[in-house]
């Protein structure tokens, strides 16, 4: 169904994951190589669910840049978004894994393909094609990605597109914590969804995220629905008409990288499907507990990409914990 198109936009890059969890970088003896980058992960994870989904997004001319491609396209996701530098490099991600799976940074980017994307490479006849136009926060660090990134947001709004936002918060990125908050605040109220974590509520509120008015101190008038993650906890969601909980899976996690693109992708999707979503509370509660158990899968693999799960995987976990 061409209308259900989603398109993503922004950064694919490598991680490199040690392949023991619980040392530092210094101290791990080996890496994983595994694609990522946020939005390039929802698409995949989109694309593994049936869904339809294309990237767009800029990798370097190099070894690396073009195996990222080629994940792309054996996943499913349209790549005629993609462009190719021929002078800089695709980025790099250092990752280290602490014992509970959670995860620590370090950027290989100076400056990276993805960030030399220009407004001028964009293909708008495919964004314009999408029903839903998705985005981060990283592309709206530094010239001339950041014009892309607004260029892109404003044809798709134009048409009438459905703008998703996932800021997906890496510090280490942004000249500083005020620069960042900054920024990913600085197109907050253009977004018809917006997801968040419990993490990223507390870093842009600097309040408690476990309070309700410091989750709504986030809410625009714009938004149709505000979804904040809590990790194994579930979700909550907000839009204009109600409000409530979706509980969480709990499964033993080994790398909790890609969890909330898998959540977002899943998401998407039934947005894509159905956009009365957002006014039928149980079809948005059945929607948010897929979700729910596609980020839980997400966890249990190492990589973001390979762990992504397909909907069998999603139902056999709903249905292993409906007691």
């Amino acid at each position: 169904m061409a209308d259900s198109l989603i398109v993503a936009f922004g950064e694919m890059l490598i991680d490199f994951v040690p392949d023991t969890a619980g040392v530092s970088l210094a101290e791990s003896t080996g890496f994983l190589k595994a694609p990522g980058g946020a939005p390039a992960n929802v698409a995949c994870a989109i694309s593994k669910l049936g869904g339809k989904a294309a990237f767009v997004g800029k990798v370097g001319d190099d070894e690396f840049g073009h195996m990222l491609i080629n994940i792309l396209k054996k996943n499913g996701v349209n790549t005629e978004g993609v462009c190719v530098d021929a002078h800089a490099r695709t980025a790099l991600a250092f990752v280290t894994l602490r014992k509970d799976g959670e995860r620590e940074f370090m950027f290989y980017r100076n400056p990276s393909a993805d960030m030399l994307l220009k407004d001028s490479e964009l293909n708008m006849g495919l964004i314009k094609q999408a029903k839903i136009f998705h985005y981060g926060s990283i592309s709206l660090i530094s010239e001339p990605c950041k014009s892309a990134h607004m260029a892109a947001m404003k044809a798709a709004k134009d048409a009438g597109i459905l703008l998703s936002y996932d800021p997906n918060v890496r510090l280490p990125l942004w000249p500083s914590a005020d620069a960042a908050r900054d920024g990913i605040k600085s197109i907050w109220n253009q977004a018809d969804f917006i997801k968040v974590s419990d993490d990223e509520v507390q870093f842009l509120t600097q309040g408690d995220p476990d309070k309700e008015e410091v989750v709504l101190s986030l809410w625009h008038d714009n938004l149709k629905l505000l979804v904040v993650t809590d990790g194994e906890k579930g979700c909550r969601y907000f839009t204009k008409k109600f409000k409530g909980n979706v509980t969480g899976f709990s499964v033993k996690a080994v790398d909790t990288t890609g969890a909330g693109d898998a959540f977002v992708g899943s998401f998407l999707l039934s947005m894509a499907k159905d956009m009365s979503i957002f006014e039928d509370e149980a079809k948005l509660k059945e929607a948010l507990s897929f979700a729910n158990a596609c980020g839980a899968i997400c966890t249990t693999q190492k990589g973001a990409i390979p762990a992504l799960p397909a909907v069998s995987d999603a139902l056999e976990l709903i249905k292993s914990k409906a007691k």
